[in-house]
């Protein structure tokens, strides 16, 4: 399961039941219907994100409503449904560029390895940036080791 720890009688227990994930990847988000959702494991982020538009909040009767669309109309995935949630909050995340930005986080379950695992995810303009999904160190704690020499390691287990 770790060939570098073959040498090793017993896996130091910090190891013990991670799996490998390499540092990019496929993931799978049930709640919003989309599957094989190429992803970036970054462990420089602390938050998971992933990329939407259209994202505003609503005053209703019932309270505060978060809408939003995932992914852009050109991505493979992209499903063009709107999506609304009351669950959800206000969070200043500093991005890469070291600037501070509000941003809105939601809780959904992700799929990797066949596993599901609840995990937040801030709503981000990632029109830019390569990968639709960024995965965090708050998703990759305690449960995978990563090995930036490989890929779609989630993937190829499907």
């Amino acid at each position: 399961k770790y060939p570098y720890f073959a040498h090793m009688e017993r896996l130091p227990k910090s190891l013990m039941n991670k799996k490998i994930i390499g540092r990019i990847d496929k993931v799978d988000l049930p709640e919003f219907h989309l599957e094989n959702i190429a992803c970036k494991v970054d462990t420089g982020a602390a938050t998971s994100a992933i990329h939407c538009k259209e994202v505003h909040v609503v005053e209703e009767v019932q309270g505060r409503m978060l809408y939003f669309s995932l992914l852009d109309p050109e991505h493979e995935g992209y499903n063009n449904k709107t999506f609304c949630t009351p669950h959800f909050e206000e969070r200043l995340v500093k991005s890469s560029s070291g600037l501070s930005e509000l941003r809105y986080v939601i809780e959904t379950p992700v799929i990797l390895f066949g596993e599901t695992h609840l995990t937040q995810f801030t709503l981000a303009d990632r029109e830019r940036m390569r990968f639709p999904i960024l995965l965090g160190r708050r998703l990759l704690r305690k449960k995978f080791i990563v090995d930036v020499s490989r890929t779609n390691l989630s993937a190829k287990k499907k």
